[in-house]
């Protein structure tokens, strides 16, 4: 079992190029292997998998937990404890000893992966952070039960068939991605975010198809339930109010992000988002930040003016790559090997790049990512709510008709404008917002996957009905499945190829839940999104 092991943390060098380990229980029929980018306490102290105290819990742990002080103090104030190392691991395992898994990560603010076994109860139970950050797949690979942050340690396993699974397939065509719980192969799952899988020592020959992945997954942070409480107490201040409390947040955010052993920088596009974060930074550090960005020849898609503005306005010390096509072109036959699976984000090539250029001199880098998402950013919201205050009151048969009318006028004209009524018509061709919404994100639409939003769990409503306005459904919809399965699967394939740990301080659960109970008037100024 170790040497299978050892294969399958080999194959993932890249996200942990810092040290390996391997730990195994032959009588339980366990092992877990680990591959170490040492961020916190560089010494062995921190190495992984690391077994507890008592000897009960042994832990696999990617991420980071940011208030692992506080959670120190904490036990400490419980229980003495002769610590190891001031690693986040150790205070982890700790804290699942001492209030067990589900109160430990509702204490625990952090982006993480992680399988811990409990040798008492002879129970595995993997777990994914809130938001999505850091990735984790379980499936069966012949007679094994196995999981890993990325699919390429499973096609080490003998036994690998690689069969593709159809229904990914389809949401792959019309979204761009593969949403969770699905992956491109059958019987290979994603653990959606925010959620939970335990297995027993018995388990490990039950056949693990989707119902049974989703019998066993279990939520310990629900984003429906974070959006219907924040609308049902929404946020009581003014404006000004509002900006203290976002600062306050927000500044805290960064400052535990910032909290490393090796040096930290900053990926800065010269944007709102990742331009508040850099000052942020700044302002909380006593010398100049590293920043780095990437330039466009094309001026369309160039912002590195704006990036340099900023740089020059903090007095970072600041990097900028200009992509030329043949680097572009020199990185597409790689792409395959960081992403694993079939991905549309046409922003994965620049990423891969700037990661690779902040990991020349830094290991940890903060980005601005999330923004958007949660104060309603993206133009698309705004033009999807204009145009639905002119159609949404139509009978559904209008619609349609007017509908067929733009597509079969835009296939008849061709080139550029019929391609644009095209679109058009089969973005109207719904039946309510919600269906409009997803229409009007989709890359295509075809019979076999119209009007489906791809959902977290199967079978559960992807929009609760009690966000009842345009912009809280598009920000639901959007922070339920395009964030973490399009947006941060991007971000931590590209980081991490390069070993480079990306942190996303806007993504903060405290700021997720305080962005929902903002009123929609302190989210958006006008056709301006992102107001505060």
């Amino acid at each position: 079992m170790a040497s299978m092991l050892t294969v399958m943390a080999d194959a993932l060098q890249h996200r942990g190029p810092d040290a390996d380990g391997v730990w195994t229980d032959a009588d339980a029929g366990i092992g877990l292997a680990h591959r170490r980018l040492a961020i916190l306490d560089l010494s062995p102290c921190g190495a992984q998998p690391m077994v507890s105290a008592s000897g009960r819990f042994i832990i696999c742990f990617n991420g980071e937990i940011y208030n692992h002080p506080v959670l120190r103090a904490e036990i400490e104030a419980r229980r003495p404890v002769a610590w190891r190392s001031h690693s986040d691991t150790e205070v982890l395992l700790q804290a699942i000893e001492v209030w067990g898994v589900d109160a430990a990560l509702g204490r625990c603010n952090g982006m993480f992966a992680f399988a811990v076994w409990d040798r008492r109860t002879r129970t595995l139970t993997l777990a994914r952070d809130r938001m999505g950050e850091k990735p984790l797949y379980v499936g069966r690979v012949g007679g094994l039960l196995a999981f890993a942050s990325e699919l390429k340690a499973f096609r080490c396993l003998p036994g690998w068939r690689g069969a593709l699974e159809q229904r990914a397939l389809g949401m792959l065509l019309r979204f761009g991605y593969i949403p969770a719980p699905w992956s491109i192969h059958e019987s290979v799952f994603k653990l959606p975010a925010g959620c939970t899988i335990c297995f027993a020592a018995a388990d490990a020959c039950l056949p693990l198809g989707l119902d049974e992945f989703t019998a066993r997954t279990r939520r310990y942070w629900d984003l429906a339930r974070v959006a219907e409480a924040g609308i049902s107490e929404p946020f009581p201040g003014d404006e000004p109010a509002a900006l203290v409390a976002l600062e306050t947040l927000l500044a805290d955010a960064v400052s535990q992000r910032m909290v490393a052993d090796v040096p930290v920088g900053a990926l800065l596009s010269g944007g709102v988002d990742s331009s508040l974060i850099v000052a942020l930074m700044q302002r909380a550090s006593d010398r100049p930040i590293r920043t780095y960005t990437i330039g466009f020849r094309e001026d369309r898609f160039d912002e590195s003016h704006h990036a340099s503005r900023i740089a020059a306005h903090l007095r970072t010390e600041h990097t900028e790559l200009h992509l030329t096509p043949s680097r572009a072109l020199d990185v597409i036959p790689s792409l395959h090997e960081v992403y694993d699976e079939p991905f549309a984000d046409p922003s994965q090539i620049p990423t891969i790049l700037v990661s690779a250029v902040a990991r020349q001199h830094v290991t940890v880098a903060l980005s601005g990512d999330g923004g958007d998402e949660l104060f309603l950013g993206y133009r698309r919201y705004i033009d999807a709510m204009r145009l639905w205050r002119r159609i949404g009151c139509w009978p559904v048969g209008a619609r349609r008709a007017l509908a067929a009318t733009l597509c079969i006028i835009g296939r008849t004209t061709g080139g550029s404008f019929g391609y644009r009524l095209d679109r058009l018509g089969c973005r109207i061709d719904a039946a309510d917002f919600d269906a409009y919404y997803s229409n009007l994100v989709s890359l295509c639409l075809t019979p076999t996957t119209a009007n489906s939003w791809p959902e977290s769990l199967p079978n559960e409503p992807m929009i609760p009905a009690r966000l009842a306005t345009p912009g809280q459904r598009m920000q639901f919809a959007d922070q339920r499945a395009y964030l973490p399965e399009d947006i941060l699967t991007k971000t931590d394939r590209a980081s991490m190829a390069a070993s480079l740990e990306l942190r996303v301080p806007l993504l903060d659960h405290r700021l997720v839940e305080f962005a929902w109970r903002l009123p929609e008037p302190l989210q958006r100024n006008g056709r301006i999104g992102k107001a505060l």
